[in-house]
């Protein structure tokens, strides 16, 4: 069965999705990763792989090299398939390894009260929307939340986060347009601890005139939020479009610079041929996959599955 939101939040005692519910969401993520599972079957032609002939490997990792799934990364997912005693099935045996670098499937970090979840990403990528999807998330499993507006240079993007707080139910934070970001941050905090709050989601700016006052914007943000609350902030998501392949391991590792991400959420993945690079962005920098986007719908933000993941990525 699917990986539930009571599994990601920790929270055991909630009820949860129904079995049909959660087959319903795998269906459209195997139709998500349509494209990538596709292009590389039509490649290799998995019935007749020899694990004898050198040339079938180099296909292999051209294929796995095509999905997005990086060179580094291939290297090692070839290295496993070589190393097994009986390969049987290609992409049953791909998808077993797949799963396996993915690593165990981490909560969402809410470990505080008030929780802060510091959200950053390039503009685009759907960050907005993921937060107010998984706000909604929150409140549905009894979590009592606050939005954060601290993209304050963006134009529209403070009203389309108070519209997903009203969809939420949630509290909205905000300020003035071009105010302190760092200023909204805080203020939200100190509104979760006066109202007794259990979750405060920050919005960031995804664009400033250049990377490097972008990336000093962010880490202000974050130095504000860890002097106002000890231990926070306790989740730092990084939203990547997946549709950018290669170009979002490259984001992963300078956002994780700046502000030190703790997960990864992937969307778009309705609209790629790219989405390898998943296993590449866990792989080769040590992060933990935790939501997925396949589409506009709140039913289609969901928690990664490493195994329902690598089997709608890789097996026919």
């Amino acid at each position: 069965m699917a990986r539930s939101w009571a599994q990601l939040l920790g929270d055991s005692d909630t009820p949860d999705e129904t079995p049909e519910e959660q087959e319903g969401f795998f269906t459209r993520l195997r139709d998500s990763l349509g494209k990538t599972r596709r292009a590389m079957t039509e490649q290799l032609a998995a019935a007749a792989f020899d694990a004898g002939d050198d040339e079938a490997w180099e296909r292999l990792e051209e294929a796995l090299i095509a999905a997005d799934v990086g060179v580094l990364t291939t290297a090692e997912l070839v290295r496993r398939l070589e190393a097994r005693p009986e390969l049987g099935e290609l992409s049953e045996a791909l998808a077993d390894e797949a799963a396996d670098l993915f690593g165990e499937a981490g909560r969402l970090g809410l470990d505080g009260q008030p929780s802060v979840i510091l959200v950053v990403g390039v503009n685009g990528t759907g960050k907005t929307t993921t937060i107010g999807k998984l706000a909604s998330r929150l409140s549905e499993h009894g979590r009592s939340v606050i939005l954060a507006a601290a993209d304050t240079f963006r134009a529209a993007a403070e009203e389309q986060l108070e519209i997903w707080a009203q969809r939420a139910q949630a509290d909205f934070v905000g300020s003035e347009r071009g105010g302190d970001p760092a200023a909204v941050a805080y203020d939200a905090i100190e509104a979760a601890t006066a109202r007794g709050r259990d979750v405060v989601i920050v919005d960031t700016a995804g664009r400033l005139h250049t990377q490097t006052n972008l990336m000093e914007e962010l880490a202000k943000i974050r130095r504000v939020i860890e002097r106002r609350l000890e231990g926070a902030p306790h989740e730092t998501l990084l939203v990547i479009d997946a549709t950018t392949g290669q170009n979002g391991l490259q984001q992963a590792r300078l956002f994780g610079e700046a502000v030190a991400v703790s997960g990864v959420a992937l969307t778009k993945l309705d609209g790629s041929a790219k989405g390898g690079v998943a296993l590449a962005i866990a792989h080769e920098l040590g992060l933990p996959v935790k939501l997925v986007g396949v589409g506009e719908q709140l039913a289609d933000l969901r928690p990664f599955d490493p195994d329902e993941f690598a089997r709608a990525l890789l097996v026919s």
